[in-house]
């Protein structure tokens, strides 16, 4: 007995068992095989770096709490400046706590200056959160290690297979499922593969249910892992839960190089970083004049140039070569003349020592 599956990316499934009580705490949950992240409801408080099992989509596995699912406490505004995720507690003056810590050791392992731990709060548990079936038992863990211990083995018989019937796939990973006999191998592939006979041949050697995977290059990455041109992780194997679209016309509007080898990542797809700043950047663009906007400065006509978001200043130019740099601030758009105008008294300070 058999399962194919041809071609499946990777939406997203989720479960939710009917309970009397809706009301639980919610975590962020870890699949460590093949790198699933997800939400998941429990009765009480779990902490980091307990292993549970939970239905995922090829069925019930093991998986790692990561931590309390955020809570928001409200939504996003555009063009609100606060600092998120930045270092909030490194370089004031008035900080006369010494940190310590090992040579190894992260520094801000010491410091819960912007990362402070809180205890999960209890919610009403709405929309696509899944049930946390069990906390995972030492017999469970015990299994989970002995089928990782197989994976290796697994992937040689696969890749000989794959050889003695002359098909066109990379295999990636493969994976023993908790839950039931079933072993799940990954690949990629240019087209279509057909792969019946090489199921039968893995029935036959492994005596359970084999389920072959594709994926794409991107999909091939998240799983593997590595390092990216910036020196840490993969983006999409250590945060990311989907892989969301990135154009290249996010790398246009951050005025980024346009080189592929510049902005590729390992998979050879745009960089999934580019898509971080983006909102930001059309968010700060939509309140300033855009490149080419001739602005009329002390009688002479101003070409925009540049547009810098992190400078937060307009680079403009005239005819003769001249140069000037207007911050945003000082620019408003009339909306009786339909122009792009500078704040008199701006220039006034601007053009004083002349």
């Amino acid at each position: 007995m058999h399962l194919i599956i041809l071609n499946v990316n990777f939406s997203y499934m989720k479960k939710k068992y009917e309970r009397e009580d809706d009301s639980a705490y919610v975590y962020v949950v870890k699949n460590p095989s093949y790198n699933d992240v997800c939400l998941g409801a429990w009765d009480s408080i779990i902490y980091p770096g307990t292993p549970v099992v939970y239905d995922t989509k090829f069925g019930l596995d093991l998986g790692i709490v990561v931590g309390a699912a955020p809570i928001s406490t409200g939504g996003y505004e555009p063009g609100a400046t606060e600092a998120r995720g930045a270092c909030l507690h490194f370089g004031k003056e008035e900080d006369t706590q010494d940190y310590k810590c090992s040579e190894n050791e992260h520094q801000c392992s010491s410091c819960f200056g912007c990362q402070s731990i809180k205890e999960p709060k209890k919610i009403q548990v709405d929309g696509d959160v899944l049930w946390i079936d069990h906390l995972a038992t030492p017999a469970e863990m015990a299994k989970y290690e002995e089928n990782s211990s197989k994976e290796d083995a697994a992937l040689a018989v696969c890749r000989e297979k794959i050889l003695k019937h002359n098909l066109n796939m990379k295999l990636i990973t493969a994976h023993f499922l908790l839950g039931e006999p079933k072993v799940i191998f990954f690949f990629t592939a240019e087209e279509r593969v057909d792969f019946r006979d090489l199921v039968k041949d893995l029935v036959a050697v492994f005596r359970m249910r084999i389920e072959l995977r594709q994926i794409g290059v991107r999909d091939e990455s998240r799983l593997i892992g590595g390092l990216s041109v910036c020196g840490r992780d993969y983006c999409c194997h250590a945060m990311t839960r989907e892989m969301e679209p990135v154009t290249i016309k996010m790398a246009k509007e951050q005025n980024l190089s346009l080189n592929s080898a510049k902005i590729s990542g390992p998979c050879g797809r745009l960089l999934c970083c580019l898509a971080y700043e983006y909102d930001y950047y059309m968010e700060e663009k939509a309140g300033v004049p855009p490149e080419g906007t001739k602005l009329k400065i002390d009688r002479d006509i101003w070409r925009v140039n540049e547009v810098n978001i992190l400078s937060r200043k307009l680079t403009c130019v005239t005819l003769d070569g001249r140069q000037i740099f207007i911050p945003f601030d000082e620019v408003y758009f009339d909306g009786e003349t339909g122009f792009w105008e500078v704040y008199q008294d701006y220039q006034d300070e601007l053009f004083s020592g002349e």
